[in-house]
This record gives structure tokens, sequence and C-alpha cells, in this order.
């Protein structure tokens, strides 16, 4: 078994939490939001769909990349559905996801073949969907829904 990224997570108020990714990067503060929490920082759901759509993003980009399609940029919109269970817990019942192409397509002639596999290559996505729905679309510059 690989090992994978690692964090630390330390309580530094009631519910403030840093996030420490390690002596490279710069650490997270998370809240929850009020009334619970300050809402000082990302809520443990804003960090999970962040996850999901970052993920489809980077594979999207890099199938563009494996069939040198330019997409001029990409940038995605992501929001989860929440919902409670019979035990009136709250839960993540389905993430979606709206990525948008800066090219229109006819300017990538094989944009087909790159949606075709984008979604296969992300990790988190590939992951989280064994238990919450994810549903993603992908338009272009023009607005055009491709996917």
């Amino acid at each position: 078994m690989e090992a994978g990224p690692t964090i630390r997570i330390t309580q530094v108020g009631a519910y403030v939490f840093t996030v420490d990714f390690g002596a490279a990067l710069p650490g997270l503060l998370t809240d929850e939001a009020p009334p619970i929490g300050g809402g000082t920082g990302p809520v443990p759901e804003q960090m999970l769909i962040a996850g999901v759509a970052n993920c489809l993003c980077a594979s999207l980009v890099f199938a563009l990349g494996k069939f040198r399609q330019d997409a001029q940029g990409v940038a995605a919109e992501a929001a989860c559905r929440v919902t409670r269970n019979p035990e009136g817990r709250l839960r993540i019942t389905g993430i979606d996801v709206r990525i948008l192409l800066g090219a229109e397509s006819d300017a990538m002639p094989r944009i087909d073949r790159v949606l075709d596999q984008f979604q296969r290559f992300c990790t988190v996505s590939e992951s989280v969907k064994a238990g919450i729905p994810v549903a993603v679309s992908v338009e272009d510059g023009g607005g055009r829904r491709l996917a």
C-alpha cells in the first residue's frame, strides 16, 4: 500500500482548528459557521468540495495536455447538498461541480476524447463517489454545455 498525503489538525478555539500541511506549506484555519462557530475559516463541507473540485480540474488539465488541447484556463464552482438522515444528523447527500473552460469547444478538436476520460483520473472524486453522488458538468468559453 502506498502512503498518501498527511495533515495534522490542532484545535485553537471552540470550533477553530489549524490544518498543518507540513513545513513547506502555510497552515489553514478552519471553523464552523455561525451560530455554532465564528465563521473565521472554511467549514469542513467546503474543504471536501474544494478537494473534489480541485482534483477534477487538475485531472481535466492533465487530460487536456494529453490530447494537446488548449482550454485557455479552467475554473470551477462546487456546491454540496446537506440534508438530515433518519436520525436527524446532517449529511452531505450530493456534490455538484460545474467546470468552465476558457476556450470554445470548436477550438479544441479532441475535447470529446478529453471529456470521455478526465473524471477517471481524479483520485478524490472517484473515491468520494463510493459514498456521495458527484455530478459534474463542463461548459466551454461560450457557455455551451459539453458534458
